[in-house]
């Protein structure tokens, strides 16, 4: 199982877009700055905007680069305000 996440820092106002197999463990690497160069490392208060599970881990990895490809504010906020959106990216990539 493979989860797409979203998170949001207070402190940049800005979202961090990744896909990971396990949320919990990834959010702790963010927090902990575990990767040095990345761009994470610019705060320390990311929280789950968004995330979405029981994929498989290519599905995850395509809906990630779908959505960095987006390149919008709105939309991010629209995946979380609009279920039918994240329906039609899993449908989309499926399988």
């Amino acid at each position: 199982m493979a989860f797409v996440y979203i998170l949001y820092s207070k402190v940049l106002d800005r979202y961090y877009i990744g896909s990971c197999l396990d949320l919990n463990q990834r959010l702790e690497e963010h927090l902990e700055r575990k990767y040095s160069d990345a761009f994470s490392t610019r705060a320390s208060d990311w929280e789950i905007f968004f995330s979405l599970s029981t994929l498989e881990y290519e599905q995850a990895r395509k809906i990630e680069n779908h959505i960095k490809r987006m390149k919008s504010r709105v939309y991010l906020e629209n995946l979380k305000k609009y279920p039918e959106l994240v329906e039609k990216l899993v449908l989309k990539y499926k399988s």
